[in-house]
């Protein structure tokens, strides 16, 4: 079977003409604007905002693509990641009808979105060492199943998805689309699948600007894809869906790569250290592998130790009643400083 992007997308979205802006007829950065209803005097802030911004962010792109080693046209820029997820479910999936796959434990906005637009859930938990459960995936698709998220490196377990996995899913799903989430990809070396994407035409990566590039602020995050299918994410998002100031921050700073390597070469050398001593901590049982910028972490008593942290103002995430997790906490890897008062903390509950 080879894959077909017109027998995934929903028939009426594919026939669907969409909102036409004032800067879909008017591309040009030189005239005088009154097409748009703006307001001509200028903004209620110091610098000006009253035009609308690039509905489809060409310079960011045009900048982004050799970074990321991709077409600036398989390039959707949306607001987080979660505005991808949300869109692909809705383009793809019938409400009532389709269904799709997670891999719990896992991101829970895939669970979310496919809620509110009322797609049915297929969940296939991951083995005991949270990696892929091939066969049971595979039985689980069926003629109504359009997308299967992956999400690797993991959240919130940290660890890396075996790739050759990942590949045989990818073969053997033509009838729909492989979401692979690569959030944390940045603080790992395993290559990402966006340099593949020609020849995985049924591949959707997610990655985001949050975490290595610190800009979770701003909230922007990227879907990689093929030409088509980024052509119809664009066709149903809304008209200005990421804001002037956030494209006008990162046309500014996106070549500040070495920012990014060097957060990163910080970040992962914490995490090492922090991995180093939570292990001697007589309370704590286990500390999964991670390749991501936070280590889940088996304590055994984990709701005691996290409402002690909240007591003083050290703020972890409590993952203990996630399917696999538990009595786990999941730590975000801070700078010397923060790991070091949170294990503080960690050795005074001890005493």
């Amino acid at each position: 079977m080879k894959f077909d992007i017109h027998s995934v997308v929903r028939p009426h979205i594919l026939n669907l003409a969409p909102y036409s802006s004032a800067r879909d007829e008017y591309t040009g950065k030189e005239g005088v604007f009154l097409d748009a209803n703006e307001n001509p005097i200028g903004s209620a802030t110091p610098e000006n905002w009253n035009r609308y911004p690039d509905p489809y962010q060409f310079a960011i792109k045009e900048k982004l693509a050799p970074i990321k080693g991709c077409r600036p046209t398989q390039i959707f820029l949306g607001n987080g990641s979660d505005e991808p997820i949300d869109l692909i479910i809705r383009l793809t999936c019938e409400p009532k009808v389709d269904n799709i796959i997670i891999l719990p434990p896992t991101y829970g906005m895939y669970e979310v979105s496919a809620s509110v637009n009322n797609v049915a859930i297929q969940k296939i938990p991951l083995k005991s060492d949270y990696q892929l459960n091939i066969d049971a995936i595979l039985e689980a698709i069926n003629s109504k199943t359009k997308l299967i998220f992956i999400c690797s490196p993991n959240n919130p377990t940290g660890n890396l998805i075996n790739r050759e996995a990942i590949l045989q899913i990818i073969e053997n799903f033509q009838q729909g689309i492989v979401i692979i989430d690569e959030a944390y990809n940045d603080f790992s070396d395993e290559p990402s699948f966006i340099p593949s994407l020609d020849e995985y035409p049924n591949v959707m990566v997610l990655q985001t600007f949050s975490k290595a590039w610190g800009l979770a602020s701003l909230r922007l995050g990227m879907a990689f894809a093929q030409e088509e299918l980024i052509t119809l994410l664009n066709k149903i998002k809304y008209p200005y869906n990421i804001n002037g100031l956030t494209q006008k921050l990162l046309i500014e700073n996106i070549d500040n790569t070495d920012f990014v390597k060097k957060s990163v070469a910080t970040l992962n050398e914490n995490r090492a250290q922090l991995e180093k001593e939570l292990s001697e901590l007589p309370n704590v049982e286990h500390i999964y592998p991670s390749d991501a910028n936070f280590l889940l972490v088996r304590f055994k008593e984990a709701k005691a130790v996290f409402d002690y942290l909240i007591e003083n103002k050290t703020i972890v995430r409590d993952r203990s009643k996630v399917i696999l997790c538990d009595n786990c906490l999941r730590i975000s890897v801070g700078t010397k400083d923060e790991n070091s008062i949170l294990m503080g903390y960690l050795r005074s509950y001890e005493a």
